[in-house]
């Protein structure tokens, strides 16, 4: 196993832990088996690379802004990497409706299915639409009041609060670069320090992946609904798959045509935190990962991929666009509700922005979806009907939103010139 590329190790733990999962699960006391003494390991794998997701941030931000040692670098890169990021998510959700509007997978759904689907989901789906109402409730401004923390400590202590930890982040390095160099100094040297600790801190992690992925993939498995589920929400789950899967193509245009990278140096590049994503359905716990493969396998400066890749992993949601595109469309298709052109522009615009304020977290993008269905006017007891499915296409909405994040910062190091 040392032998091997640690992406061809986290593809086998991932591949040996569905067939662990399928032997098992045909004997009663499988599942059992599994859920007791197979899952805790998955939990821990997860629990360990969130554990330092907030220090990287820190670290790796402030130490990102501050060799800048120029404010006008700083604007330059925040406003490539917004915008970008904002291009793309854009662009994701027109390529769901599209293609949500040629497949029509809402036509596919029986009357009697959609009656199974929501009275076997339906409690699922009241707890997201309950959330959901919480966050609809609060003014216009409330997301810009969110990011900005009342308390460092208290932002710091969940994963969800990933925008807050990020702003503290860029006020103190912009603070630094505007003090004597002589004064920033021993702060400046704690944080390269404290960065390489963090760094090495995901090396020894990474050791227990192929591990890890064996036992969330087999926990998985073991936990799935009925196969009878997912047949009948097989056209849906194709439609998402296919936005995916021309997503991944559109990123392979961009970094071909702008940073001069073949398809296949990308992918061996990014391949092990693609399949960590898949793995943990977290774009947060992924991070690590990603930001190591970044600059050192894709050549980006570390000064880059550290300012981009923090902010790409809690804006930049655009397999989550597209699925809550996808989604709402299918839910109205299979109320047998047709859409007007402004409603769907509108679900462009929504989708938008309720991917960048979507968690880095599995099954945030539900929550988020709510708020999608209700501006389109469409029934949210329809969330029942997509519920079954909804983990397995998590997994790769979340490899196309961290596929995004890398493809990006090598755009942006390019553009200011730090792309090896």
């Amino acid at each position: 196993m040392k032998k091997l590329a640690l992406h061809w190790q986290i593809l086998l733990g991932m591949v040996f832990g569905v067939l662990f999962a399928f032997l098992l699960i045909q004997f009663e006391w499988g599942k059992d088996v599994i859920v007791d003494w197979v899952k805790p390991f998955g939990t821990i794998f997860i629990n360990l690379l969130k554990l330092i997701a907030v220090p990287l941030i820190l670290a790796s931000l402030i130490k990102g802004i501050s060799d800048l040692k120029d404010i006008s670098k700083l604007s330059k890169m925040g406003g490539r990497t917004i915008g970008l990021y904002v291009l793309t998510t854009v662009l994701a959700v027109s390529i769901g409706l599209a293609i949500v509007n040629i497949i029509k997978p809402g036509s596919y759904i029986s009357e009697k299915t959609r009656t199974d689907l929501v009275s076997s989901y339906s409690t699922d789906a009241n707890a997201k639409i309950s959330e959901a109402a919480k966050q609809k409730e609060v003014g216009p401004l409330q997301p810009l009041i969110d990011i900005v923390p009342e308390n460092i400590f208290e932002a710091s202590r969940e994963n969800k609060n990933m925008l807050q930890v990020i702003f503290f982040a860029v006020i103190f390095g912009i603070a630094m670069i505007l003090i004597p160099e002589e004064k920033s100094k021993p702060v400046k040297d704690f944080f390269d320090s404290f960065n390489e600790v963090i760094l090495k801190m995901i090396d020894l992690i990474m050791l227990f992946s192929p591990f890890g992925v064996f036992a969330l993939l087999a926990a998985i498995v073991a936990e799935s609904p009925s196969l009878d589920l997912f047949k009948a929400l097989g056209m849906y789950g194709l439609t998402v798959l296919i936005g995916l899967a021309i997503m991944i193509l559109v990123y392979l245009l961009i970094v071909k045509i702008l940073t001069k990278k073949s398809s296949k140096f990308f992918f061996n590049g990014i391949a092990p935190a693609q399949l960590l994503a898949f793995s943990t359905s977290s774009s947060a716990a992924t991070l690590p990962v990603t930001m190591e493969r970044v600059v050192d396998n894709l050549g980006v400066d570390d000064e880059v991929a550290s300012f981009v890749l923090p902010i790409g992993a809690t804006i930049n949601m655009d397999g989550t666009s597209l699925y809550q595109a996808v989604a709402a469309v299918f839910i109205a298709q299979a109320f047998g509700m047709d859409l007007t052109l402004g409603v769907q522009l509108g679900i462009i615009v929504t989708a938008t922005l309720a991917s960048i304020g979507s968690a880095a977290v599995p099954g945030a993008g539900m929550v988020m979806l709510v708020i999608v269905l209700a501006q389109a006017g469409i029934p949210e007891a329809g969330l029942a009907l997509i519920f079954a499915i909804d983990r397995p296409l998590d997994m790769c909405r979340t490899t196309v939103n961290v596929t995004g994040d890398a493809a990006v910062s090598m755009v942006v190091a390019k553009s200011v010139n730090k792309l090896a």
